[in-house]
């Protein structure tokens, strides 16, 4: 039997370390030192040991470099005080863009352009040793050189991404730090920048991206583009409009989220569309095909001219797959007043919410850096934020049910000083979340934890069960008509969705294993695997944990299939030869059976009654 993959192994193999996660507001909680300047901060969890990675930037002898940390489920720092600094580059005493990702087999791989204007890529393990050299990776052949993205592979390799501000580049880099192919997307009419991705099926990616022509004076003719990529270099498909051109300033990026489903959304806030600030959302499923008709995509709001909406933030329900998004709404005239609303926004374009639902009323002071995720269990979702004048303010977090009712409200952070926040939050892992800041008074990084409970400090992870699938069925299945024969498997969904299911497959001619990535909504695949006999199980994979084989009626953990290329229950008695295969598929040149050597083959040809048809034969010639 598979055993479960339990996220508990080693997350609670602990030591006699206490738990580090304060529950006091006023203190919080320590994670590093850094220069009172530090910022670009970035978070990333690592999904099965619950340890969390933390950068931010400061300047040091050799420029603006990235300083990374690594906490325990329990928000003990593993780095020291001061943490690893990457001090194998010389990089520039401003920022072209950094980006950071923990990969799934316990590492953490950060990206950054350094002085000489190339991508580069460096990866500490958890025990802090540098796997590729301290002086990284250059990527994309020495291209790039700006603003730079991470996704994190499921083989413990990262897709990065970056740009020139001319054409954008994309690679992926294996977890022994070898590159796969140097991916350029450009056309040399227009720029394509700022692009973004999203994990897709059968390992690939899809990348949004935005087309853009200088129209005048600091504004540019933007549109957004999805395109499909494999890890070989192959773009799957043409690329996809989702937004239609907009003539408005370059510097207002689009973001985008995965739906849970292959596909993803992305979002913009632009005033070209009214003459007022809104924020537009836009979906695209696993084949990068938009599902909104609009392609100048659904407003968060009701365009009003009085009123800009913007500062927008991103989740999806596990279980619905619809946006969940927050957003500031301040006054057009003056941008004094300032309130959050949030709506939620299914994959056809429905504003669920319609105006939206009111999160944080106008207080006299300001709403920033807002974060949305979503609880694990799919049943709610936090939204955190700062509140202040910018020079001084609080963090604050609300939890909400799927129908937009509050469950709790909390401060995370009540001292008010000047903080420069992370960029992104960790998101629900184990029944926590985490957000990060530099003490821009002390320069000190702070940290705070928060559960879907609106807990604070030690949290229980939940116990998750990883349900299996049930009544794994297999049947040879051969259609004469098209001259297809394979192997059908079949089984009943799990209690609860998983992110897809794995289909494992051993061969007992090749004596290899194939493990195929199924759909999460499938109960049944068909698999053209050639002839032979196979040895198929089946286990469902959730974001924690992967389960137990699925149990056949009889009990068992497979099912054993022998594939013969010949319909059952003819007469197939061939008169007229038309193919000679082996039995790894290829055809063999040959005139007569007497010219064939020792072994098993397949026959096509006619029947007498002018039926095609498939026939394995032994030779024998000893």
């Amino acid at each position: 039997m598979k055993k479960l993959v339990l996220f508990l192994v080693g997350l609670f193999a602990f030591t006699a370390l206490q738990a580090q996660w304060v529950d006091d507001p006023a203190t919080n909680t320590f994670i590093a030192n850094s220069s009172a300047d530090a910022g670009e901060v970035y978070l990333s969890t690592d999904e099965v040991s619950g340890d969390t990675y933390l950068q931010f930037n400061q300047m040091r002898s050799n420029g603006w470099v990235p300083t990374l940390q690594r906490l325990t489920f329990e928000g003990v720092p593993q780095w020291g005080d001061n943490g690893i600094t990457i001090t194998g580059q010389t990089l520039s005493s401003w920022s072209e863009g950094v980006a950071m990702v923990a990969t799934n087999d316990g590492g953490v791989v950060s990206c950054f352009s350094n002085e000489a204007g190339q991508s580069v890529a460096v990866r500490i393990n958890a025990d802090g040793t540098f796997p590729w050299g301290e002086q990284g990776i250059t990527l994309f052949g020495g291209q790039g050189g700006s603003r730079t993205e991470l996704l994190a592979g499921n083989d413990g390799g990262v897709w990065a991404l970056g740009t020139d501000y001319n054409n954008t580049y994309l690679q992926y880099v294996n977890a022994d730090g070898t590159l796969g192919p140097a991916i350029t997307m450009g056309d040399g009419e227009h720029q394509y920048m700022f692009g973004l991705m999203v994990p897709s099926v059968d390992n690939r990616v899809l990348v949004v991206f935005e087309k853009e022509n200088w129209a005048y004076t600091y504004y540019y003719e933007k549109s957004i583009y999805v395109a499909c990529y494999t890890r070989e270099g192959e773009q799957i498909g043409n690329e996809t409009l989702l937004m239609l051109p907009q003539t408005i300033g370059g510097s207002y990026c689009h973001y985008v989220v995965p739906d849970g489903e292959g596909g993803g959304y992305a979002y913009i806030w632009h005033p070209a569309i009214g003459g007022a600030f809104n924020t537009y959302v836009f979906h695209f499923d696993v084949n990068g095909i938009s599902t909104i008709s609009d392609q100048n995509g659904i407003p968060v709001h009701s365009t009003d001219p009085s009123n800009f909406y913007l500062s927008a933030y991103g989740t999806v329900d596990p279980l619905s797959h619809d946006l969940i998004i927050a957003y500031e709404q301040t006054d057009a005239s003056t941008q004094s007043q300032s309130r959050i609303y949030m709506n939620r926004i299914t994959a056809t374009g429905e504003r669920v919410w319609g105006e939206g639902i009111l999160v944080a009323d106008n207080n006299g002071s300001s709403y920033s850096e807002i974060k949305v995720d979503a609880f694990e269990d799919g049943s709610g979702f936090s939204i955190i934020y700062n509140q202040g004048d910018g020079y001084n303010s609080t963090v604050e977090a609300k939890g909400f049910d799927m129908d937009g009712n509050q469950l709790w409200s909390k401060c995370m952070s009540s001292n008010s000083y000047s903080k420069a926040m992370c960029e992104n939050s960790t998101g629900f892992h184990m029944g926590q979340n985490i957000v990060a800041w530099v003490n821009s008074s002390n320069g000190s990084v702070y940290g705070q934890n928060i559960g879907p409970d609106g807990t604070m400090g030690p949290i229980e992870p939940p116990v998750i069960t990883c349900f299996p699938p049930e009544n794994l069925e297999g049947k040879y299945v051969y259609d004469m008509e098209e001259q297809l024969f394979g192997v059908k498997i079949s089984w009943i969904a799990t209690e609860t969705q998983p992110l897809h299911y794995n289909l494992y497959r051993y061969s007992e001619i090749y004596k290899d294993q194939v493990i195929i990535e199924v759909e999460a909504d499938a109960t049944s695949y068909f698999d053209e695997c050639g002839l032979g006999q196979y040895t198929y199980q089946l286990t469902a994979v959730y974001e924690h944990c992967e389960s137990d084989f699925a149990l056949t009626p009889e009990g068992e953990d497979f099912v054993q299939i022998e594939v013969t290329g010949i319909e059952e229950n003819v007469d197939n008695r061939i008169i007229n030869v038309l193919n000679v295969y082996n039995m790894k598929g290829q055809r063999i040149s040959a005139n007569h059976m007497s010219e064939l050597n020792t072994g098993v083959y397949i026959l096509q040809g006619l029947t007498e009654d002018g039926r095609l048809v498939s026939q394995k034969v032994m030779v024998d010639k000893k």
